[in-house]
């Protein structure tokens, strides 16, 4: 029988208690704002807890009525079905205590930069580039979040060479953060005359929005260098020094800025990407030293992993990490069935914790 924290679980729902009860005193509005919010992240398992501690009693009343001699046949069958119903559901309740109990990403709840560059492939690259964006953007879409593009570099046939777009919402970390990685597709492109299928690919990476407290940055350990914005622009491009390119001395980071006319719109976008570069440089670090010990695929982040595969003609698409596969090809480029590849990564990552664990117990 799977175990769980009794102690953990009082502490926790005295905790909750204790936040309804400060919520019936006077409180400001941040400090509202900041109870109400835990209050609704805790309240699922909260319920959880209170419904597994429901079905413990039950069995409990269950098994007496069993072990009392007096209890006749009928009675006795009927209270050994309810008891292996009510098993089966303490067990779900145990299992999704367990998950709800596993250790947050500190990030999960950030926004989210998200960078995709055409890989190898030529122009048909850059147009993938431009599906995996759209796909993404429409994703977010149907989450209720919102997509800001910082930074652009358009293929000569459409599509993207390099695309940086925020994406605002809660959780967009949480839900996106396995999406890092290569993706590759499998297709006829337009261009092709004779019919054959290209294989081409490109490079996602999905870094969580850092703030300053959180990484560290020395002024001594920039440099900044300004310069006169290349290419389409109208006319104020080659007038004002507007582009900003800053190099971070002690990672070789380097970040490039020039979509704004202002130099400060500039170096603020610049600064925001290099703080969640050298965040996410900082976590692979720690990860691969991880991974050595306990090999993780899911969350592994390696920026050079080929996780999936988009094969047009086939209508498919597969997700290496954890071998699952779906004919639903269309709905995954339109953002509709994204979240299905999502969940069974979010699961599989789970399952790796609580095994993890468990060997640790």
């Amino acid at each position: 029988m799977s175990k769980l924290p009794e102690a953990k679980l009082d502490v926790l729902l005295a905790h909750h208690a204790s936040l309804e009860a400060q919520l019936l005193g006077e409180v400001g509005a941040s400090e509202y704002v900041r109870i109400t919010r835990e209050l609704s992240e805790l309240n699922p398992l909260v319920e959880a807890v209170k419904a597994y501690r429901e079905v413990r009693d039950e069995l409990g009343d269950v098994d007496a009525l069993l072990e009392d001699p007096d209890t006749d046949s009928e009675m006795r069958a009927m209270a050994e079905a309810e008891r292996d119903a009510l098993d089966a559901h303490r067990e779900e309740l145990i299992q999704e205590i367990r998950v709800a109990l596993l250790p947050k990403d500190a990030m999960d709840e950030r926004n989210v930069m998200l960078e995709i560059r055409a890989g190898t492939g030529g122009d048909e690259a850059s147009l993938f580039a431009g599906d995996l964006f759209r796909m993404y953007e429409k994703f977010a879409a149907l989450q209720g979040w919102s997509v800001e593009v910082i930074s652009a570099s358009e293929g000569s046939m459409g599509g993207f060479k390099e695309i940086i777009a925020e994406v605002k919402g809660r959780g967009a970390f949480a839900k996106l953060k396995f999406e890092s990685g290569v993706h590759r597709v499998q297709r006829v492109p337009d261009t092709e005359t004779q019919g054959r299928i290209h294989t081409s690919a490109a490079t996602v990476a999905v870094l969580p929005e850092v703030e300053e407290v959180d990484v560290d940055i020395k002024p001594d350990d920039l440099k900044i260098d300004t310069m006169r914005a290349q290419g389409a622009g109208g006319q104020h491009v080659n007038k004002t020094e507007s582009a900003i390119r800053i190099t971070h001395l002690p990672t070789g980071i380097v970040v490039m800025m020039q979509d704004s006319r202002s130099q400060h719109k500039n170096r603020a976008s610049a600064m925001n990407i290099l703080r969640s570069r050298i965040y996410d440089a900082e976590q692979q670090r720690l990860d691969a030293a991880r991974s050595a010990e306990r090999k993780e695929k899911v969350g592994s982040g390696d920026r050079s992993e080929r996780i999936r595969t988009y094969n047009f003609p086939q209508g498919r698409v597969t997700d290496h990490r954890i071998n699952l596969t779906l004919y639903k090809l269309p709905q995954v480029i339109a953002g509709e069935a994204l979240g299905e590849l999502i969940d069974a990564l979010t699961t599989e990552h789970q399952a790796a914790q609580l095994a993890a664990q468990g060997h640790a117990a």
